[in-house]
C-alpha cells in the first residue's frame, strides 16, 4: 500500500494558486500548484536528459558559464553540475524565493546539495529578463526547465520565453557553438521552426523508451566564423 502524501510546505502564489511541496517515504517528493502536479522526484528522466544534453562537451572547457532557468526540485541543476568542471559558473534564475529555500533545505538531500554548490549562484527573478539584459556571448549554455513549455498556445512572436523575439535574445546571449536546451511537455513543430529560423541547428529528443515521454530541444548556435561548406 502506498504511503499517504504529507504536506511539507504550502503557500499562495500571485498568479497560479497554492503551491505545495509534499513527501511520502524517502526521496519521494511532489510539487503541485492548485490541482496540477508540476513534478515528481520519481519521474525525472527528461530533467536529467535536459541537463546532460545542454552541457554536453562543457567538461572540456576551463570555466564554462551556464544559465539555468527554473529551479524546481534541483534535478536538472544536479545533472548540469555533474557535467561541468570545478571552475564552472552556473547562474540559476528562479521566480519564487520559496523554491530556492526548498532546494537549499527540504530538498537538498535529493540532489546532493545542488543549489548550495559553490559553482552555483541563485537569482530570484525572471529568466527572460535576465537573458534580455545579458551581454552578447555571455553563456556557453542556456537551459530552460520551466513548468510550462512551448506549445500551440505560444505567441509565435511575442511570447517572452518561446517566441521568435525571445529566441533571438537567447541566440545573442550564447557564445558561438553554445547550446540552448529547452524542456517541453510535448514536441512542438512551431517552436522547432522558430529555433531553426533564428539560426540554430536544432533537434528534438524524447528521453526514455516507454510511457509518457517529454520533449527536450537541443539547439546549437552556429559558429559564424566557420568556413561555408565546400569552401576552404
Amino acid at each position: 500500500m502506498a504511503l499517504p502524501w504529507k504536506t511539507l510546505d504550502r503557500f499562495e502564489t500571485e498568479d497560479e494558486g497554492v503551491l505545495e511541496l509534499r513527501q511520502r517515504g524517502v526521496g519521494d517528493f511532489l510539487i503541485s500548484v492548485g490541482s496540477q502536479v508540476l513534478m515528481n522526484s520519481k519521474a525525472q528522466r527528461s530533467e536529467i536528459a535536459l541537463g546532460v544534453l545542454g552541457c554536453k562537451g562543457l567538461n572540456k572547457k576551463v570555466k564554462p558559464r551556464v544559465l539555468v532557468g527554473g529551479l524546481g526540485m534541483g534535478i536538472t541543476l544536479r545533472a548540469v553540475l555533474d557535467e561541468l568542471p570545478a571552475a564552472a559558473e552556473v547562474l540559476v534564475a528562479e521566480l519564487n524565493p520559496r523554491i530556492c529555500d526548498w532546494c537549499l533545505g527540504l530538498l537538498a538531500e535529493l540532489t546532493a546539495g545542488a543549489a548550495g554548490d559553490p559553482r552555483v549562484s541563485l537569482e530570484v527573478g525572471d529568466v527572460a529578463a535576465l537573458i534580455q539584459r545579458s551581454n552578447p556571448g555571455r553563456f556557453d549554455a542556456i537551459i530552460l526547465d520551466l513548468y510550462r513549455g512551448p506549445g500551440p498556445q505560444t505567441d509565435k512572436l511575442k511570447d517572452p520565453i518561446y517566441g521568435s523575439r525571445a529566441i533571438g535574445l537567447a541566440l545573442s546571449a550564447l557564445k558561438a557553438g553554445g547550446t540552448f536546451a529547452v524542456w517541453g511537455e510535448n514536441p512542438d513543430a512551431g517552436f522547432e521552426g522558430r529555433l531553426a529560423a533564428a539560426g540554430f541547428k536544432v533537434r528534438c529528443e524524447r528521453p526514455g523508451k516507454g510511457g509518457y515521454r517529454h520533449a527536450v530541444w537541443v539547439a546549437q548556435k552556429q559558429d559564424s566564423s566557420a568556413s561555408p561548406r565546400g569552401r576552404k
